[in-house]
């Protein structure tokens, strides 16, 4: 359902207590209007395998993650940009959101705008919806990441102008041509940053016997990881469990072998934006010609990953200053100029 502009004429859609929460597989930004983002954690949580009660959320239960003794297990409750386990998404969100109202002391509960992938289900979409009311929302809206995210970067959507974002998250990639405050054509795929850190963790247990952790490989990725050859190599080191002797070792690895072992998820994200060109009326590619593509999330940050889809597009790729938090800061403007973007909500 999308508002009409009538519903506005009584008042303020959203007053001062209005949250704007970028629910992302790998974090979860908050933005409270008239204050901008006031908190930026990783979705995970950790609990008692017994009991389920909570024993960290955020930075806290991430420092966790492969570090649990038996009795405590660190989850992440976001899976490819949907909710993976409903409980342990509305208790996430619960505690994000009572520490944000119990900060700015909201006198009554929040109205509350979340950002959703574009490929979304109305299962999904009603998994969502639950959590944040659940969590303590007086009213969910919901706005989908391309969208946001081309906000969040300043591109004039609400123009008869053609512009195209690709949002890399840690679950999924979506790539959307938008004008007159539409999504005209979206291709959404569930491989993201986490795929590319799954890639990289059967590379070093097939290549070196090295059984690491999540972290580790998100770690060798930020370091080494690319997505095309930049000129300079580097190298590091790796530690792990050796899987023959079953005893840590540390080998040392190459950022050649590491491109190549990103290269699947990487190509499936070309692929994607690829097919996301083929179905851009005509009218709408020749302004993505003259304007470039505009590239947000965690992903945008993979070195060379601009370069390699400028070979393959042979359009050019701009990449924002601040990409991981583009699309909360686009739902915020929402917040702020709702006359403006009215449009680009729904429940």
């Amino acid at each position: 359902m999308r508002w009409n502009l009538p519903f506005l004429s009584s008042g303020s859609l959203f007053p001062a207590n209005a949250i704007a929460v970028d629910l992302g597989t790998a974090n979860t930004l908050v933005y409270v209007k008239g204050e901008g983002i006031v908190l930026n954690e990783p979705s995970v949580v950790a609990m008692d395998r017994e009991t389920k009660k909570i024993k960290g959320v955020g930075l806290e239960a991430k420092r966790m993650l492969g570090r649990t003794p038996e009795g405590i297990t660190a989850v992440r409750p976001m899976k490819d940009g949907v909710i993976a386990d409903f409980d342990v998404t509305e208790k996430m969100l619960r505690y994000f959101l009572e520490l944000i109202i119990e900060k700015h002391v909201f006198r009554v509960k929040p109205r509350v705008i979340v950002c959703v992938p574009s490929g979304i289900t109305e299962v999904e979409k009603r998994a969502v919806r639950d959590s944040a009311l659940g969590a303590g929302a007086k009213e969910v809206f919901m706005v989908a990441e391309p969208m946001a995210a081309a906000i969040g970067v300043g591109l004039p959507v609400e123009t008869p102008t053609g512009n195209m974002v690709i949002d890399i998250g840690g679950g999924t990639t979506e790539i959307a041509v938008i004008a007159l405050s539409g999504i005209v054509s979206d291709t959404s795929i569930r491989t993201g940053g986490d795929e590319i850190d799954t890639s990289i963790v059967q590379f070093m247990r097939s290549v070196y016997n090295l059984l690491i952790g999540e972290p580790t490989a998100e770690m060798i990725k930020i370091q080494v990881g690319s997505a095309a050859p930049m000129g300079e190599e580097r190298e590091m080191e790796v530690k792990g469990r050796d899987l023959v002797s079953g005893i840590p070792k540390t080998v040392r690895v190459h950022s050649a072998e590491i491109r190549d072992a990103m290269q699947q998820p990487i190509q499936q994200i070309v692929d994607a934006v690829r097919r996301a060109l083929e179905i851009t009326p005509p009218e709408l590619a020749s302004d993505i010609v003259d304007r470039g593509i505009v590239m947000t999330g965690g992903g945008a940050l993979i070195r060379g990953l601009d370069v390699l889809l400028t070979q393959e597009t042979g359009l050019p790729i701009h990449v924002d200053e601040d990409p991981l938090t583009c699309v909360v800061r686009g739902t915020g403007r929402i917040l702020d100029d709702e006359e403006k973007y009215w449009s680009v909500l729904s429940t």
